[in-house]
């Protein structure tokens, strides 16, 4: 906001001024990332949480206006799951689900130590992903913990299995809405289509069907972010997404010739993560 618009606002009404103020903190927290749903609702409890060798995000929810305070991870890394678990207990909340939004190649998933450290936490990934966990989802279902929900968005593309979790529509669910992406959309990119059964035309069609239909100021929290950037909003990346701004063929074209390396833990995460982990014993 300019200089001079503020300082013009100091000389106006306490209501204008107050106005003014509100739109200068909202736009500040959105330039540090820091503006989520959490401030639009006192039910919901939001952390977003950076695992660095592999760029990985982690984002604990939780419904703090239940009695139990029921709380969930999303994507968590093994590397990090006594930190996770540490503010876990330190809050007061009772994490009950650890999900992942597909099978990752980059890290090994902190879902089976978590069941170990914690028992009761369930596990949770896509039936599509063929790996094994306590609770295998499909498109449409809700994974609910006290009053707030996740609703459950089939995007491949990436891998075969990934999905989004998108936090409930309603007047009883925090606004705006958040849309937990794994790797199927980043922030000015997306997930590479060359291995675990990806497909760029189907990643394509994924994002515009499931993502970008969501409203316009649902707030993108993607798994993981290599430039510095940790939120994005549909409408942003349906503007500015350099790649999938463009036509479908062009879109292929883009990825087809990306020639990235595969993942230097990719032949000991995957087969790892289709267990949810080394230490899960989910048969």
């Amino acid at each position: 906001m300019p200089i001079q618009f503020i300082r013009s606002s100091l000389f106006a009404s306490p209501t204008n001024l107050l106005r003014t103020l509100f739109r200068v903190t909202k736009l500040r927290s959105l330039a540090m990332g820091s503006y989520t749903a959490s401030s639009q609702s006192s039910k919901l409890f939001f952390r977003q949480l950076f695992e660095k060798e592999s760029s990985t995000y982690t984002y604990l929810l939780a419904d703090v206006s239940h009695p139990d305070k029921p709380a969930l991870l999303i994507d968590p890394v093994d590397k990090t799951v006594d930190r996770d678990l540490s503010l876990v207990k330190e809050l007061g909340l009772k994490l009950i689900y650890a999900l992942n939004t597909h099978v990752h190649a980059d890290h090994i998933t902190g879902t089976g130590l978590i069941k170990t450290k914690s028992p009761g936490v369930k596990s949770i990934i896509s039936k599509a992903s063929g790996s094994k966990a306590d609770i295998l989802v499909e498109p449409g279902d809700k994974v609910s913990f006290g009053d707030l929900f996740l609703e459950v968005r089939a995007t491949p593309g990436h891998t075969s299995g990934c999905v989004t979790y998108v936090t409930g529509d309603g007047p009883d669910q925090p606004q705006p809405r958040m849309a937990f992406t794994g790797d199927a959309l980043l922030i000015r990119g997306c997930g590479r289509t060359d291995f675990q059964g990806g497909s760029s035309l189907q990643l394509y069609k994924s994002v515009h069907s499931q993502i970008f239909t969501l409203p316009k100021d649902t707030l993108i929290y993607p798994a993981h972010d290599y430039k510095g950037f940790s939120v994005s909003t549909v409408e942003e990346e349906m503007l500015y997404n350099p790649r999938l701004t463009k036509n479908q063929e062009t879109f292929k074209g883009i990825m087809e010739n990306l020639n990235l390396a595969y993942p230097k833990m990719m032949g000991i995460a995957v087969p790892a993560n289709m267990v949810c982990g080394l230490q899960d014993t989910t048969s």
